[in-house]
Formats: C-alpha cells, sequence, structure tokens
C-alpha cells in the first residue's frame, strides 16, 4: 500500500515494512525550504517522515534503517544533533553519503526503513 501525507510526502508498505522515500526538508504548504540552514532543513525533514510513519501507524521507535544524504559530510555534526533528536536507543543502522547535489539544491535528504506493528529485539 502507498502511505501519503496531504502535503505529498509518501512511503510504501510491503508486508508490514515501510519504505519511507526521501524526505527533504521542505514546507508543506509553500513547497521551498524551511531555511537555507542544514539544521532546520533535517529538523523540517524528520518532522516530515514522522507525518507518514503516523500515517502509516508507526513511529521513529520502529525505524530499523536510514540513508542520510548530506551536500556537505562538514555538516554531519549538525544533522547528527538534530536526528539524535529524533531517535533513541538502540538507533537503527544508518549510512551517510555526500552526494553531488539533491533535489531542489537542498543540503540535507533522509529516508527510512521501518516496522508497521510490534518489534521484538533478540
Amino acid at each position: 500500500a502507498v502511505v501519503s501525507t496531504q502535503s505529498g510526502h509518501y512511503g510504501r508498505e510491503i508486508n508490514e515494512t515501510l519504505y519511507v522515500s526521501g524526505q527533504l526538508g521542505l514546507d508543506e504548504k509553500t513547497g521551498d525550504f524551511v531555511s537555507a540552514d542544514v539544521v532546520a532543513q533535517a529538523k523540517k525533514a524528520l518532522e516530515n517522515m514522522g507525518h507518514i510513519l503516523e500515517e502509516a501507524g508507526t513511529n521513529f521507535d520502529n525505524v530499523v534503517k536510514t540513508t542520510v544524504l548530506l551536500k556537505s559530510m562538514e555538516d554531519f555534526a549538525k544533522v547528527n544533533e538534530v536526528y539524535s533528536s529524533f531517535f533513541k536507543e538502540p538507533y537503527p543502522a544508518r549510512a551517510a553519503y555526500e552526494v553531488a547535489n539533491l533535489p531542489k539544491y537542498g543540503l540535507v535528504e533522509i529516508e527510512a526503513v521501518a516496522v508497521v506493528g510490534d518489534i521484538e529485539d533478540q
């Protein structure tokens, strides 16, 4: 099933696994970045992700994997600080990459994989 929000952010749920498309720090009303600041963009990207998770009936606690795409790896520590305010231990597995460019020339994009339902750690 496709999971989307009124602002058009989306994910796809297959067999209790939700694949959340890459989220940018875009304002849902204007379609523009909330700021030219990487911290504000990261916070908004994760807020947008939260709306998708909620729509699918799950939350940040059930995110098991993320990928963080950065315009500059020099921003990793700043983005990590924001990231750690949304996720708690046990943190999801994560990969982070510096990329040549992002949609709309953004500074950060974050995608995720989450479990819809109960997680049993072993």
